[in-house]
């Protein structure tokens, strides 16, 4: 229960930090391009990769505060760290194929299912 805790009020806290670096960085850069959600996915990503360490070998965390930290913020402020970290693993195991098919066949195929979705939306409302 305590470990579900900390998820949800970690949770919280990297929703609101997500939303508030998309607003200043839309701001800031503007245009096209998903600044926004690019500087997001890669401070996550690099956040992942530190603190999944720093918290196993060097900083002494509550297993539940840093389940929080890690799933809770760092899931709500991106899925893509979460997504990167796994990739990571399978390489770092020697898992090459598998790791490059997680890889590619996340991005191919969720673009494919977000495609679908967005198909599927559209032809349900009769657009």
């Amino acid at each position: 229960m305590k470990t579900l805790a900390f998820i949800a009020v970690f949770a919280i806290l990297g929703a609101i930090a997500r939303y508030l670096q998309a607003l200043l960085v839309a701001q800031v850069a503007g245009g096209l391009f998903p600044w926004d959600i690019l500087s997001i996915n890669l401070l996550g990503s690099c956040a992942m990769g530190f603190l999944f360490f720093e918290t196993l070998e060097r900083i002494s965390l509550s297993p539940e505060l840093r389940t929080g930290l890690l799933t809770g913020f760092l899931g709500a402020y991106t899925t893509f760290s979460t997504y990167t970290f796994g990739v990571l693993g399978l390489l770092e195991h020697g898992a090459w194929a598998m790791g490059m098919a997680y890889l590619l066949g996340s991005v191919v195929l969720g673009l494919a299912a977000t495609a679908f979705g967005a198909w599927l939306s559209r032809s349900v409302s009769g657009e």
